[in-house]
């Protein structure tokens, strides 16, 4: 096996010590989206740090995942959702949620008026700045 591949899954290894602990925290619901009932997986928030950090983990469903992956294909309705998670207590979907909208405000009148409501705490602002889709 190559290093990379090694790193890689000890990586893995490592944020899954994390789940019991994220799937309390979400309840088996995805933490941008709110879905239940669907596979999640674990989604570090950028910038990601060498060690995993659970405060930078969420518990996120594919359809999240595939769209957080892959900007250009955003589904603007599927992100609705995020006039709610905008708010959340646990900063790294609050986070996401700003990224994201921040994104879609571009062409989306209605996320433009969703981040005019929002609030960050200054360490959450500078966390925006440091992850831009």
């Amino acid at each position: 096996m190559s290093k990379a591949r090694d790193k890689h899954q000890e990586r893995r290894q490592n944020l899954s010590q994390f789940g019991k602990d994220l799937v309390r925290r979400c309840g088996a619901h995805c933490e941008l989206c709110n879905t239940s009932g669907v596979a999640l997986s674990i989604y570090e928030v950028p910038p990601v740090a060498v060690e995993p950090q659970y405060e930078h983990c969420l518990m996120i469903c594919d359809t999240c995942n595939t769209q957080i992956e892959r900007p250009k294909r955003l589904d603007p309705n599927h992100w609705r959702c995020l006039g709610t998670t905008m708010w959340s207590e646990v900063a790294a979907a609050k986070v996401t949620a700003i990224v994201i909208l921040n994104h879609l405000a571009k062409k989306e009148s209605w996320a433009q008026e969703l981040l005019e409501q929002a609030y960050l705490e200054p360490e959450e602002t500078e966390w925006v700045a440091l992850w831009t889709m």
